[in-house]
């Protein structure tokens, strides 16, 4: 019998592909095509994906399209815009950009007859209440046959209440919290904390005062009273928005603009507001537009979600290309 040293020996010398080079050909043909395969899927699955993201961005915007078009055949109404939360930039509360954009919408509708700001917010960013407050003056100069009234619901403190001083006139419910027209600053004190628990602080800083109001260092008599002066100037001007925006009807009481809050009866004796009522009073009564149409601006869900997605996704897909050598052709 012939014996396998012999088979293969006859193979070589006839020229014939021994076994194991043929096997080995076959595995490097087969992954080969899967890799290719592979990278073919994903190629594919990049590009219905980014179709499906460009896509629904279309949507929404010929939604959004669709609806301020149903908002025009809604007859005559009034706009309510919504301050529900603490006042602060965009993503951490109500933001002045957010009420800006509704009360825009508001005005270009020739069927809103009246505005609405609804109001219940403990107060916040400075900033962003005096930017509310501005744009409302300017906006109502150039809109002087639409009236807009504040209505504060459970509370209209502080930065909410600034907002509401720039209103035609105000009203709110005889328990309501209205006031708190003052400013202020807070921290917490841990002078030897560190040393009581072993841990050395090492800052470096350039600028005499970069350590102002530092939680780990005793507060200078110096430091307080430039922290002071910084409030009174701030404190002046919620002041003086308070006083243009209500004018005469503020009573003379010197614990007016203390930073103290009143319940609503004892506000409208102060002149804080011109009475009671909620927005389907105001709406009905006083604007006599009885429908009530919410223009509160408030980025969709969905749209922020592709936003956020869609950021994610670009860079995945870098990451992904540049790591694997695809390419979306």
């Amino acid at each position: 019998m012939e014996t396998k040293e012999a088979r293969s020996e006859q193979s070589e010398q006839g020229g014939a592909t021994p076994p194991w080079e043929r096997d080995l050909i076959e595995k490097l043909v087969l992954a080969t095509t899967r890799e290719q395969t592979r990278t073919r899927r994903w190629n594919i699955f990049f590009r219905f994906l980014i179709f499906g993201y460009f896509l629904a961005l279309l949507v929404i915007a010929l939604w959004g399209d669709s609806f301020s078009e149903a908002e025009a055949h809604l007859g005559d109404h009034t706009a309510l815009i919504k301050i529900n939360d603490l006042i602060a930039a965009e993503d951490q509360g109500v933001s002045a950009d957010q009420v800006v954009k509704g009360l825009e919408k508001a005005y270009k509708n020739d069927h809103v007859k009246g505005i609405i700001l609804k109001i219940n917010s403990p107060g916040g960013s400075p900033v962003q209440s005096a930017r509310i407050w501005s744009s409302i003056r300017e906006m109502k100069q150039e809109h002087e046959d639409i009236p807009l009234y504040a209505v504060i619901e459970d509370v209209g403190a502080s930065g909410a209440y600034f907002i509401a001083a720039a209103a035609d006139e105000i009203y709110a419910n005889e328990s309501s919290i209205v006031g708190s027209i003052g400013v202020r600053m807070g921290q917490f004190g841990f002078v030897g904390t560190l040393e009581k628990l072993g841990i050395e602080r090492r800052v470096i800083t350039a600028g005499k005062n970069k350590t102002i109001l530092d939680p780990f260092l005793p507060l200078e008599e110096e430091d307080r009273l430039h922290a002071e002066k910084m409030l009174d100037e701030v404190h002046a001007q919620f002041i003086d928005a308070v006083k243009q925006g209500r004018g005469e009807r503020l009573a003379e009481d010197e614990d007016l603009f203390s930073g103290l809050f009143w319940s609503g009866t004892t506000a409208k004796e102060l002149g804080l507001i011109d009475g009671f009522g909620d927005s389907r009073y105001v709406a009905a009564e006083l604007i006599q537009a009885e429908k009530l149409v919410d223009y509160t601006y408030e980025e969709d869900p969905f749209a922020r979600l592709l936003r956020r997605f869609g950021a994610g996704v670009g860079e995945a897909i870098v990451k992904f290309s540049v790591e694997s050598g695809l390419r979306l052709e």
